[in-house]
């Protein structure tokens, strides 16, 4: 795999100082699945009466972990539970030796701490197609037992990068009866995302008590509106997972709590957004609002048509004020449109307004906007009340480096 030495340059200055959250700890290790030199393994463990939620790819060839999960998910929440991350092979599109290499490592992780099977969570992230090593994995769980850590968040959202360039972190507290509720939560995600669930792998922690129902409720809710508004390429990953975990421990029951979660929604929204200020080669942060729309369903549709044309993308990367190109994303999205009531805005300059070019336009100003690192394209439809926002980058050439050499 060719090396990235080169951060974002839409990363954030550091990575945040993030709340312990009690109930909760952590370790890694380099593990050699399939980097050197490097931390690659991820173990978490919680304690008993955690409430465990999950969304995952839709993908007809999502990988064994993710289907061992899914079966998981909604089980018995009573004893303490483990979640076990590697990074460098995805165990995809590996049949019956990876559904193998799942139940070698749960169990293993078992035997080390003592969760039940049936409340240990497993994924991978990295290369399709090829066998996992899991037994250098197994290897490790006696070193990543006797390190588990409370504090050790930022380590385990390195041990969990590929392609990333940077880390990813958001944390969010909220006072509730008077008492502190924290949330805390590490993602990774660069290439290979599309709104499909989750888009990548997302690990968030709460110290708030919840019931399992409820909060799959609320994770499934607000994916659709975090998660599932990213795009970087179209393409959606055999692996994504998102598990968000609640570990009780401050006592505080915050089901139905409003506070709560709009607390979980903004750390959710801020790791989606990292995710595509890391996309593959970006250069450019696009935020696509879509207004005036049918319904919500089709500005949502609009917003991925132009979020996911390569037209459109490589524009932005030439910051070429091409709004033609809109017009074409929005006449293919099979969504509800009518030429002659549609607006376009780049930022606060009106381009095009009720079907054709804004009297006032001038090109020289859009071209000056376009050489800002964020970027806002606004449509107005004009049919109705529908409305989405949709968050994407632009296509460089350093995402064909990075993809062309990706197994070398």
């Amino acid at each position: 795999m060719a090396k990235i030495t080169k951060t974002s340059p839409l990363a954030p200055a550091a990575f945040p100082d993030l709340p312990a959250i009690d109930g909760a700890r952590f370790a890694t290790v380099a593990a050699g699945v399939r980097y050197q030199g490097r931390t690659d393994v991820l173990l978490a463990v919680l304690d008993p009466g955690t409430s465990v939620a999950g969304v995952f790819t839709r993908s007809a060839t999502r990988a064994a972990p993710v289907l061992d999960c899914q079966n998981k998910i909604g089980g018995a929440s009573d004893g303490p539970a483990a979640i076990l991350v590697n990074s460098g092979n995805a165990n995809a599109f590996t049949g019956h030796y990876g559904q193998a290499s799942v139940a070698e490592v749960t169990q293993a992780v078992s035997a080390a701490t003592g969760v039940a099977v049936d409340r240990v969570f497993t994924s991978s992230t990295g290369v399709i197609g090829e066998p996992m090593p899991h037994d250098r994995i197994v290897a490790q769980l006696e070193t990543l037992k006797a390190g588990l850590d409370r504090h050790a968040l930022e380590d385990a959202a390195r041990a969990i990068m590929t392609t990333d360039t940077f880390p990813k972190g958001a944390s969010a507290q909220v006072e509730i009866d008077g008492k502190t509720v924290s949330i805390s939560g590490i993602a990774k995600g660069s290439g290979m995302v599309a709104p499909d669930m989750a888009t990548m792998l997302v690990y968030i922690f709460t110290d708030a008590q919840i019931e399992q129902s409820a909060l799959q409720a609320m994770l499934g809710a607000q994916t659709d509106r975090t998660f599932n508004c990213i795009t970087v390429d179209s393409d959606t990953s055999t692996s994504d997972t998102l598990l968000l975990c609640a570990t009780g421990a401050s006592g505080v029951d915050a089901s139905g709590n409003a506070a709560f979660a709009e607390a979980l929604e903004g750390v959710m929204l801020d790791l989606a957004q990292q995710v595509v200020r890391d996309g593959e080669g970006a250069t450019k942060f696009v935020e696509i609002r879509v207004t005036g729309a049918a319904s919500d369903a089709d500005a949502k549709v609009h917003g991925l048509a132009i979020a996911n044309s390569p037209l459109v993308k490589t524009a932005v990367a030439g910051e070429d004020p091409n709004w033609g190109r809109v017009v074409m994303a929005i006449g293919k999205s099979g969504a509800a449109a009518d030429r002659d009531l549609l607006s376009i805005s780049f930022g606060d300059i009106l381009v095009a307004e009720k079907g054709w070019v804004s009297p006032d336009y001038r090109e020289e100003d859009t071209a000056a906007y376009m050489k800002n690192q964020d970027l806002v394209i606004a449509v107005d439809l004009g049919l109705g009340d529908g409305q989405s926002t949709v968050w994407t980058c632009d296509l460089t050439h350093g995402y064909i480096e990075i993809n062309a050499d990706y197994r070398s």
